[in-house]
């Protein structure tokens, strides 16, 4: 059984409960698979050497998802060739492409946990009472290393888009 984090963070005021060890700097990232459509799968080896910026947004569709991914979209394409960024939710695939699309978002790379829900796990993550993905933001060198992580205490707040984007250019 994965382990269960509570008192850490909520919804609205609200306890959730978040499934997963708790990530620090300096700890090794775990690898995942996630989808980038429903038939193609990628690893975190498919962006080795790369620093990954990985934004956790709980669903594309709601106000501050949509606003954290238009805002690292934007900050994509400053950030050089070295870097890519990385938007992981639950959200089927069909669901970002659509959102994608509609939004004219093209330099993230969205990436889908709705099959196994295995990122939000390894992540610590995954929130039990809606199986989302809490809100969060981690930045991983090119050798997989964490470097800086952001997990939100309440999910409808924004993270801090400064800190993170600094925390990446300092690995560039």
């Amino acid at each position: 059984m994965s382990q269960e984090r509570t008192g850490v963070a909520t919804l609205k005021g609200n306890p959730i409960t978040l499934l997963g060890p708790e990530l620090k700097a300096g700890d090794k990232a775990p690898d995942f698979t996630l989808n980038k459509s429903l038939t193609e799968a990628v690893s975190l080896q498919e962006f080795a050497g790369k620093v990954k910026l990985i934004s956790v947004v709980p669903s594309i569709d709601t106000g501050v998802c949509d606003a954290q991914t238009r805002r690292f979209n934007e900050a994509a394409a400053a950030l050089g060739d070295n870097v890519v960024v990385l938007t992981v939710s639950v959200d089927t695939p069909f669901a970002q492409a659509r959102w994608c699309g509609a939004a004219g978002v093209d330099k993230v790379v969205m990436l889908s946990d709705y099959k196994d829900n295995n990122f939000g796990l390894a992540y610590g993550v995954l929130i039990k009472e809606l199986a989302l993905d809490m809100r969060s933001i981690f930045v991983v060198d090119g050798n997989n290393t964490i470097t800086y992580v952001e997990y939100l205490s309440e999910m409808t707040e924004h993270p801090n888009y400064d800190k993170a984007i600094e925390a990446v250019k300092a690995l560039v």
